[in-house]
């Protein structure tokens, strides 16, 4: 099956942070996708050997239809469990040994999160890929007990995407700045968050002129916030820009699948180090 850039670098970050038997207690490896859509995910991981179980999960029965004439295509109906429910409702605690929610915005997965603490509880890892609202989701994580342990940041058709392995644990970033862009991105002298970082330089600089030419109060009070947000945008610019490139750092990895190599960077380590 051929999936999207996207989708095949949430496959292999699964691959990559699936918990080993020891972890697992000897059971398995089972993952959940919430928000499952075509099912797609959980079809590639289990016909991959990545997991030997997979949990499809939707709240609207018309995409959990549709994955499950594409689980049953691929003659899959007894490794993937296709459940109708919101959020993380479905699962029984224990159950999951990995959760991914992405294509949400960040709010909606801190509600999905915050809504059956018992089952967010079990689960040893996660992935998410926040669509919207990041520096909101990354503090809610850390409210929630959960620490980003891995962070990468791609690009695909001019969309910008970040996607975060996290675990249970603390978390804590010295900065409002780090919680907007990511530490670990920002520690790591991530490319992706550079062009990403400069087109919102110039989409503010672009605003700031127009802010000036326009001369109202509110105008001017608009102008005060762009200013400051320009200002930390160069800030974070200042920081990736200091970075000394190691020999395991950034650079492009092809991702199984495409003829393309998915341009990212990715980090992995302690969050709470101090910039």
């Amino acid at each position: 099956m051929r999936l999207s850039k996207r989708l095949e670098m949430i496959v292999e970050l699964a691959s990559a942070w699936a918990p080993d038997k020891k972890e697992t207690q000897g059971r398995a490896f089972c993952v959940a996708d919430v928000g499952t859509d075509h099912g797609f995910v959980p079809i590639c991981l289990v016909e991959r050997g990545i997991a030997a179980r997979a949990l499809a999960l939707d709240v609207r029965e018309g995409p959990l239809a549709r994955a499950r004439e594409h689980v049953k295509e691929h003659g899959l109906e007894r490794q993937i469990d296709l459940r109708l429910g919101d959020g993380l409702k479905p699962l029984v605690p224990g159950e999951a040994d990995m959760v991914i929610l992405s294509g949400m915005g960040g709010e909606l997965m801190l509600r999905i999160l915050r809504e059956k603490s018992c089952v967010r509880t079990s689960v040893r890892r996660w992935l998410f890929s926040p669509q919207s609202e990041l520096a909101l989701f990354r503090h809610g994580l850390a409210e929630l007990g959960l620490s980003i342990c891995y962070e990468v940041m791609m690009e695909e058709d001019g969309k910008y995407y970040t996607m975060m392995v996290a675990e249970p644990g603390t978390m804590s970033y010295p900065e409002e700045y780090c919680y907007r862009y990511g530490q670990a991105l920002i520690q790591s002298g991530s490319p992706i968050l550079q062009e990403y970082l400069k087109r919102e330089a110039c989409q503010l600089m672009r605003i700031q002129r127009e802010l000036k030419a326009e001369g109202s109060e509110g105008a001017k009070r608009r102008l005060k916030q762009v200013k400051e947000q320009l200002q930390e945008v160069e800030l974070v610019r200042r920081k990736l820009r200091e970075w000394v490139p190691k020999e395991d750092g950034a650079g492009e990895m092809a991702a199984a699948g495409t003829e393309e190599p998915v341009r990212v960077h990715q980090q992995k380590g302690s969050p709470e180090s101090v910039l």
